[in-house]
């Protein structure tokens, strides 16, 4: 569980009830528009005990002894990890692409295509193909040719253009085999199936039976072998149209975190919601889409991870039938602008209906850096439960604060990001107390050594967290992707282990004196408008 799950499980009884969800909803706008998903139990699968301290480093030689890796010709790397405790397995398939990758005026659409994955190919989720594909492409000749009636202003044209339309769209949509591949998957026994897109990556997941491999293998290689990116576009952009409605425009909390994050960065992408904005989803094209799949999703920027009950040489050699029928090519070199250094503090001030919010965020290097965990163990000492720093002193001493929370890795981690604060308002207090005092907790960082009792039980606390996410067969998949792909190797994610233990105090002042300036700070402050 990540710290926006335990978040939402920490909301405080001393609360309101509409307080509490206040907040879940700030944390719920964070994880979709921004891309960060709590790690729910994504499929009732297989969970192993993570080990006790004195264990850890059996377990994880075990681990290390138990997995395979290899990559196809055209590119395509497979991670193999054997658990035989459950017959079951979990499979993730890891594209390199998300909201960062996109081009300008085009945002949203790494997200857009997520949702396209669900439709089918030319085989799966279709009555008869060869009747489908003229509609599907007289739909999108229409859609070219409302958008120039409108822009003429051509009002007849446009309505008799929108009729033809509507009619084709009900043709087309009577060939549609609604949801074919859940329900194959399902029937299977099959759970968990879903995906995510965030700044950097998007994911593909589900769990099936150990001997549905090989079902797995051609339904997976044949998603992104021959997807059918026409298939419901234009039902699936109302959908996602609503989405960012009613997550941002209609959320004050999502307006003012994407105002905030817009202040934070001035030419990095992710300054860019990952649901996209509103004008640029509206004009999105199957073409634009097809475009991007066609540049991001080759075998040399997707990576598998398959972990549970499976032989590796099995799973090796149905990879090599399936997936190998992917045709090698380039991959993509997007050139991310680099986010000058942020000079003076920078602010941003909303006045709507809603509970009085303040963010505090900080510009902090990427999960590459060497003080990546030297950040995340100050993360855990400002935020992490009620032993927290801000909880107790903001929340239970000082009753400033509902709640006060704090992150690392905002909006992602692949490029140098932001260290975030959160905190709503008690009754009777202002933003500017909450600020004052979220600040004192900050400085004692920087001119106060933390004491070896509370280091060690926030290091215990880290490695915890890092087992844990361990422990089912859909984490353990997850995280050594995200360390293959981000760092280069998944055996950084069990170096992680060591670095955490050799934080000291020193460490968190150091980086705590660079880090937490007036120059680096951009502030947000949600105001509750009257009336």
């Amino acid at each position: 569980m990540n710290k926006l799950s335990r978040s939402i499980l920490d909301c405080s009884k001393k609360v309101s009830v509409t307080s509490c969800r206040q907040f879940v909803a700030l944390l719920a706008a964070i994880a979709f528009c921004w891309g960060f998903q709590p790690e729910v139990a994504l499929a009732q699968t297989q969970t192993i005990s993570p080990p006790a301290a004195s264990s850890i480093q059996p377990y994880l030689d075990r681990v290390i002894n138990e997995l395979t890796e290899f990559r196809l010709e055209n590119g395509l790397k497979f991670i193999v990890l054997e658990r035989h405790q459950a017959p079951v397995v979990s499979f993730l398939t890891y594209a390199d692409v998300g909201g960062v990758d996109e081009p300008d005026g085009k945002t949203g659409v790494a997200h857009f295509l997520e949702h396209l994955a669900f439709k089918g190919t030319t085989r799966i989720g279709t009555e008869d193909y060869k009747a489908e594909k003229p509609l599907l492409e007289r739909l999108e000749q229409l859609d070219t040719q409302i958008k120039a009636a409108k822009a003429d202003g051509k009002k007849d044209e446009v309505a008799r253009l929108e009729a033809e339309f509507k009619q084709v769209e009900s043709q087309a949509g009577k060939l549609v085999k609604q949801n074919e591949m859940g329900r194959i998957v399902e029937q299977a026994g099959g759970v968990g199936l879903n995906a995510t897109t965030s700044t950097e990556a998007t994911r593909y997941f589900y769990s099936f039976p150990a001997n549905k491999l090989e079902l797995w293998m051609s339904l997976e290689s044949e998603r992104f072998l021959e997807p059918v990116i026409r298939r419901e576009f234009y039902k699936e952009k109302d959908v996602i149209l609503e989405e960012r409605r009613m997550r941002v425009d209609n959320s004050p909390i999502g307006t003012m975190l994407e105002k905030f994050i817009d202040a934070a960065y001035k030419v990095h992408p992710y300054r860019r919601p990952v649901i996209g904005y509103d004008k640029d989803i509206r004009n999105l094209t199957p073409a634009d889409v097809q475009k991007f799949f066609d540049a991001y999703y080759v075998p040399g920027n997707l990576a598998i991870a398959i972990v549970g009950d499976v032989n590796p040489a099995q799973v090796k050699k149905l990879a090599e039938t399936y997936f190998g029928r992917y045709q090698a090519k380039a991959k993509v070199t997007q050139k991310i602008p680099v986010e000058p250094q942020q000079k003076q503090t920078r602010e941003v001030t909303l006045e709507l209906p809603a509970q009085p919010l303040y963010l505090e965020g900080y510009h902090r290097p990427s999960v590459t850096h060497p003080d990546n965990v030297v950040y995340e163990i100050i993360g855990s000492l400002l935020s992490d439960g009620r032993t927290s720093r801000l909880y107790k002193s903001l929340v239970e001493k000082q009753r400033l604060a509902l709640n006060a929370q704090g992150f690392s890795g905002f909006p992602g981690d692949k490029y140098s990001n932001l260290m975030l604060f959160y905190a709503l308002t008690a009754p009777g207090h202002t933003l500017d107390e909450l600020a004052i005092a979220l600040r004192e907790q900050i400085e004692k960082l920087k001119t106060e050594p933390v004491a070896a009792v509370e280091l060690e039980r926030v290091k215990t606390q880290a490695r915890g967290d890092l087992l844990r996410s361990l422990a089912s067969n859909t984490g353990m998949a997850q995280q050594l992707l995200e360390y293959e792909v981000k760092t280069g190797s998944w055996r950084n994610l069990f170096k992680e282990l060591d670095r955490i233990a050799a934080v000291t105090p020193g460490d968190i002042q150091r980086v705590a004196k660079v880090t937490f300036t007036p120059e680096n700070r951009t502030i947000g402050k949600l105001l509750s408008k009257q009336g």
